[in-house]
């Protein structure tokens, strides 16, 4: 499979099925953890419905890059835009409610139930009246539906603090679930997982952007789940911060 360096005026190459229009554009981005750079130049455009692999050893910058692609990291230079529906440009922040991201410490409440954590994806989508006495029951049936679908049917009202690490990450990717954003950005939402719930959670993901046009950008570190699930890999060299690579994913 051959790599190629993508400029930011042209679309890069997608599987069959992966929507063509830009969702996402980075236009020279560069990110710098103290005098160090950890990117550099990056531009690429990313289609809607795409799901990105974003690979690369440890330390290399990954999580930064999702960072700054979510509005919580600011680029040292360049520049992210998010594409809305109606093609309008903006950057990260003005469409965080469009968001969903999965962070590695999950960040769920400890005290707060399984099912009550999971329906905080809904709070964006919510006045405040309408949660004042608890989420709608049509929320609470949709957040119970994806908790089944994730192994979690039988620990709704166990508080989080109570499951454990591999559950309370299903948590996490639960909620974002439910948000139906129209960005996913997950940072290594497997680690903690077997190979049949990492096959669900990742078959979820890719469902999401095959079915909902919803744009994915996943770090990952297992080149068989790369190719089994992406369509796009970005890899990052911790040698040279401009070195960065994307490639199409051939099944």
């Amino acid at each position: 499979m051959s790599e190629r360096r993508i400029q930011s005026s042209t679309t890069p190459p997608v599987s069959r099925g992966v929507a063509s229009a830009p969702h996402l554009e980075l236009r020279g981005l560069g990110l710098k953890r103290g005098d160090r750079w950890l990117v550099r130049g990056l531009n690429l455009a990313v289609p809607r419905g795409a799901f990105v692999a974003v690979v690369g050893p440890s330390g290399v910058g990954k999580s930064s890059f999702l960072s700054a692609v979510a509005g919580l990291l600011e680029p040292t230079e360049g520049e992210v835009i998010v594409r809305c529906h109606q093609g309008c440009d903006h950057r990260p922040l003005e469409l965080q409610h469009c968001t969903g991201i999965v962070f590695q410490q999950n960040l769920l409440t400890p005290n707060a139930t399984v099912l009550t954590n999971t329906l905080a994806g809904r709070l964006g989508r919510r006045s405040a009246w309408r949660t004042l006495f608890g989420f709608p029951r049509e929320d609470r049936q949709a957040a119970y539906r994806i908790l089944c679908d994730l192994g979690l049917g039988a620990q709704v009202h166990r508080w989080s603090c109570q499951t454990s690490g591999g559950e309370q990450q299903r948590t996490a990717i639960a909620r974002a679930l439910l948000q139906e954003p129209d960005l996913y950005l997950a940072d290594e939402p497997v680690s903690a997982l077997d190979a049949y719930l990492t096959g669900r959670v990742l078959g979820l993901l890719r469902q999401e952007a095959r079915e909902h046009g919803r744009t994915v950008l996943c770090v990952l570190h297992n080149a068989e789940l790369v190719e089994r699930f992406a369509d796009l890999a970005l890899s990052f060299d911790p040698g040279d911060p401009a070195n960065w690579k994307v490639r199409e994913v051939r099944r």
